[in-house]
């Protein structure tokens, strides 16, 4: 009983953890190199881990249906997603980061509905608009300076840009990840193996419902590695100077082998679990929690000044994310 929500709720946990990680380790060194380290650590922890529960370190009987919607939610939740994400770390800070993550709910509960036929009922508006509400309270201040007080960005418009778009791409992903892992469910029952088999020849005896989420998990990995190597090496004249410099940062280093383990290791295979016992509104309604559960580790080690409006701002707009939980 409520397997997927306690899965989301422990979701947003691990990537509170990863986005203090990942603040650190991306601007000590800069985005794109993060990312192709952290998608290649997160690759070998994959690869490993199916090959415990699965006995072979790729996907087994995942057919092209499955790869097409997941290579898709790759390009979109990793490769555009995780770079706007990092962009935004480095820009405005982890916390504002994670508050704009509140937008992948509405993005998720309305790409839901178009996608996979999911119900959506009008009170999902209304909770759209307390999540923009909330998310506005917090970043929008009065201009002194103005004559008639105009409210005026007090983040870098670039950042919030950046955050936003991470925001919807990772509910669009969430999305596309769903109909993968339902395609991956036909190809898996056409090969006569149920939700509560075991592969044969798996070390780790997990049931097929926990192991596909890993595979699915892969595959997106697998193309996120390579979009972010092509970035990095097309978009950057020293890319692969700047990479090698990455790999020599010993803090950094240790940032994103924590931020792998508590991002797109755990944290994205049991998102991608937890679709499977519950809605994806519902899923990343849970997720949406980490804007309030990052405020007191962020203030604490990156001595932030944190405003009685910025708490209720996150607070408003996750209650506003809350609303589809009901509408779900």
């Amino acid at each position: 009983m409520y397997v997927g929500e306690l899965i989301s709720l422990g979701v947003a946990i691990s990537w509170t953890a990863t986005a203090l990680f990942a603040e650190v380790g991306s601007k000590r060194m800069g985005s794109l190199s993060f990312n192709v380290i952290r998608m290649t650590l997160s690759l070998l922890f994959l690869c490993v881990t199916l090959w415990l529960v699965m006995g072979v370190p790729y996907p087994r009987y995942a057919n092209g249906s499955t790869w097409t919607w997941l290579l898709l939610s790759g390009v979109v939740g990793y490769v555009i997603g995780d770079y706007c994400l990092m962009q935004g770390y480095i820009l405005i800070g982890s916390r504002f980061g994670q508050l704009f993550m509140t937008l992948s709910a509405p993005t998720a509960a309305i790409t839901g509905r178009l996608l996979l036929g999911e119900q959506m009922r009008p009170i999902a508006i209304l909770g759209m608009i307390i999540t923009l509400s909330g998310i506005a309270l917090s970043i929008l201040s009065k201009d002194d300076q103005s004559e008639h007080h105009a409210l005026k960005f007090k983040l870098p418009a670039k950042g919030i840009l950046y955050a936003a778009m991470a925001g919807i791409c990772q509910g669009f992903g969430l999305v596309l990840s769903k109909g993968g892992l339902t395609h991956y469910e036909t190809a898996l029952t056409a090969a006569g193996i149920t939700s509560d088999s075991i592969f044969s020849g798996a070390l780790l005896p997990l049931p097929v419902s926990v192991s596909m989420s890993f595979a699915a998990t892969t595959i997106r990995a697998y193309i996120g590695l390579v979009g972010f190597f092509l970035a990095l090496v097309l978009f950057n004249k020293d890319g692969l100077a700047k990479l090698r410099h990455a790999v020599s940062d010993r803090k950094a280093m240790w940032c994103v082998l924590a931020s792998t383990i508590f991002g797109p290791f755990i944290g994205v295979s049991a998102s991608l679990l937890a679709t499977q016992f519950t809605s994806a509104g519902i899923a990343q309604t849970l997720f949406a929690l980490t804007p309030i559960l990052i405020i007191a580790p962020a203030a604490l080690l990156f001595h932030q000044k944190v405003t009685v409006r910025e708490v209720i701002g996150a607070i408003i707009s996750v209650t506003g994310v809350c609303l589809f939980f009901s509408s779900s």
